[in-house]
């Protein structure tokens, strides 16, 4: 059957009104941050994919040109209106969608939240690209990778309050205290602020400090990019890698340079695909969105919804030279 991906408020409300009746209880509405955005323009192609793969389904995807709750807002009346089975969002504002999403709910339609999480009463349940346990041992992984006999190891994180970034550090920090990372030393915890400019006098700091410096972990985009530049303008590569949470089209001149081996982040492809797999499951009715229920993913597998109905996708998606090239072009 046929599937279609919309890309506009004004393309949703003509596509929908001039769909068939019979086609109505199969209309899932994608609606991400704003439109022009890679990551969600990759999560798309995820989305086209499920649809191809569970048969039967069109895909509405929508999003404000600006990333605005009220764009969103917008939307989703518009959506409402329409009656969409299902609205899977990724939210400007976890607090101001909850009046119009828990209106769509009252309509029947099925809500979820993805990547960026709407509070618990506006959607059924959310899933996470990732959790800390996972992003922990990701960011241990990639040290490893970066240096596999072991040595000094860094970390240049985003703001010292990062509620995040800290439990992912301390979640790596627990990976790092097992024994295949015994020969890893981690000797300094410094913070860029996600600021460009900070980030890189900090790694320039980290090079001088710790001349026997191995890895630096950036568990930020700022971060990374900046510290695989220090890396670089010190002319340290193939002394130091930098490795840490990154987007392909930003690392993939570092990973050509020598500077980064191999790094990571949520595959948007991945989160798109699940996305409408864990959409599908609730209009189904074999899904209701309550704690300990196992949500399928198709083929990324599955995920257990939490005591806040919440759930996570997969550890990160590590990206080297065999196909960062390839996924720069996306996001």
């Amino acid at each position: 059957m046929k599937y279609r991906i919309r890309t506009t408020l004004a393309a949703v409300a003509a596509a929908l009104c001039s769909a068939q009746a019979a086609f109505a209880a199969d209309k899932m509405a994608l609606v991400v941050k704003s439109l022009g955005n890679g990551f969600f323009d990759a999560a798309r192609q995820g989305a086209q994919e499920a649809a191809k793969e569970l048969g039967g389904l069109e895909i509405v995807y929508a999003g404000p040109a600006k990333a605005t709750a009220e764009g969103q807002v917008e939307i989703i009346n518009a959506l409402i209106a329409q009656r969409v089975k299902a609205i899977a969002i990724s939210a400007n504002d976890p607090d101001a969608l909850v009046p119009v999403l828990k209106k769509a709910q009252q309509r029947g339609i099925k809500v979820l939240s993805f990547d960026s999480m709407v509070r618990k009463d506006g959607r059924q349940l959310h899933l996470a690209p990732s959790s800390t346990p996972m992003i922990g041992a990701k960011l241990a992984a990639l040290v490893l990778d970066a240096a596999p006999a072991g040595g000094e190891v860094a970390v240049l994180s985003a703001t010292a309050q990062a509620t995040n970034q800290n439990a992912w550090i301390a979640a790596m920090k627990t990976t790092l205290a097992t024994p295949p990372y015994a020969k890893v030393r981690l000797v300094s915890v410094v913070y860029g602020d996600d600021q460009t400019d900070k980030s890189y006098r900090e790694a320039q700091g980290l090079l001088k400090s710790h001349p026997n410096l191995k890895v630096i972990v950036a568990p930020t985009t700022v971060g990374i990019a900046a510290a695989a530049r220090a890396v670089q303008d010190e002319r340290r590569v193939g002394q130091v890698f930098v490795t840490g949470l990154g987007l392909p089209s930003e690392m993939l001149g570092h990973v050509k340079g020598g500077a980064v081996k191999s790094f990571a982040i949520w595959n948007p492809v991945d989160l798109g695909y699940s996305v409408v797999h864990a959409a599908n499951a609730l209009v189904k009715g074999s899904v209701k969105g309550v704690p300990g229920e196992s949500v399928p993913l198709g083929r990324v597998g599955k995920m257990t919804l939490d005591a806040s109905a919440e759930g996570a996708m997969a550890e990160p998606f590590t990206f080297n030279a065999s196909n960062v090239e390839k996924f720069a072009k996306m996001y």
